[in-house]
Order: structure tokens, then C-alpha cells, then sequence
């Protein structure tokens, strides 16, 4: 996800094939995995089997529906369970309901240095529209391989709409490596 690319050989948004028009992100992901840089990402974002499950727990399945999948090894224990937006997944789907206008949402990120061992990553945003970003910190600076370090996003819903949509990404770089965030807004 963090390592795919949008645009297409002659550098315009991934189009469909039945049209001329770009068919967007909520058509396309991510956008096409690119094998050499998926293998060499700089950053990844860790996330476990337990972390989707206490994520299916928020989700209100029942004990023998989650036993189908887990073999009866897991129990959803009290207020363990975590919302699809605390997941550490490397993208932002941000819901504003009832087109809520300066609300906002924040989210926190973990990352993990495994591209060059000493190395700093630099923010780069394409912010969605109707929205504002911030994110500390704005740099992330790496002492070794294997390190973690987190920074948080905030959006703040800057207009009030109704059923609509936008997009943008955030996106870290440091030398050869960029690391992409995909972001959707939604409005409801």
C-alpha cells in the first residue's frame, strides 16, 4: 500500500479501462503494487492478528462467530476492543457524520525503520479538500534499524457537506524511499 503508484505511463491518474476518465482511489485502492519498492519500503507499519481481533471485537460478532476463525483461542475481553481508525494501517479513512463542520479526528501511527539505519523522513502532504491536516511531528528521525516512532494526524472538517468525498495522502520521504499514506474523507 505505502510503496504502490497512482499515475499510469504517461503520469495521469490510473484511468478505467471501459473510459477515458480516471476512475479515482475508491475504484483503484492504493494503486498498482510496484514489486521492487514493496520489497525495499523504508517504513512499515506493524500490525498483528490480535490487533484485528480486538478491532472484530469492537464490531459486535459473537463469541462462535469469532471462534470460527480463531480456532475458540480468543476471547474479546472489556473495553479491550479498538475502532477500525486505531488500527495501525497505513491509511486514513476519516468520517465525518451529519457534515459536521470543525470537528475533527485524530489518529496515531507507529512506524518502523527499515530502510537505511540512520535516516530522517520528511512530511509531504496532499491535503483532501474541505479539510485540514496536522501531523507531529513533521519529521521523523531514525538512530537504527527496527526502530518505532509514532506521530499523530489530525483532521479537521473545515466545511459542512453532505455525501460527498475527497482524497489525499501523507506521505513520508527520505532519499529514495517514499512512504504513502492514501487518505479518503467522507462526508455523511
Amino acid at each position: 500500500m505505502t510503496t504502490a503508484y497512482t499515475l499510469n505511463n504517461k503520469k495521469s491518474p490510473i484511468g478505467d479501462v471501459d473510459s477515458s476518465n480516471s476512475i479515482g482511489p475508491f475504484a483503484y485502492g492504493s494503486g498498482h503494487v510496484d514489486p521492487e519498492r514493496a520489497a525495499d519500503p523504508g517504513l512499515i507499519y506493524d500490525i498483528t492478528a490480535v490487533d484485528y481481533l480486538k478491532y472484530i471485537c469492537s464490531l459486535n460478532y459473537t463469541s462462535a462467530e469469532i471462534a470460527l476463525f480463531t480456532w475458540g483461542n480468543f476471547t474479546c475481553l472489556p473495553n479491550a476492543a479498538i475502532r477500525g481508525g486505531e488500527l495501525n494501517y497505513p491509511s486514513f479513512a476519516v468520517n465525518f457524520r451529519g457534515g459536521v463542520q470543525n470537528g475533527s479526528l485524530e489518529y496515531k501511527r507507529t512506524v518502523t525503520n527499515v530502510g537505511s539505519p540512520t535516516s530522517s523522513y520528511a512530511l509531504q502532504m496532499e491535503v483532501p479538500n474541505g479539510v485540514s491536516v496536522i501531523v507531529k511531528p513533521k519529521i521523523l528521525s531514525f538512530n537504527k534499524l527496527g526502530q518505532k516512532l509514532s506521530y499523530k494526524v489530525t483532521f479537521v472538517g473545515k466545511s459542512k457537506r453532505s455525501s460527498d468525498s475527497s482524497i489525499g495522502s501523507l506521505t513520508w520521504v527520505s532519499g529514495k524511499f517514499k512512504v504513502r499514506s492514501p487518505i479518503a474523507v467522507t462526508w455523511q
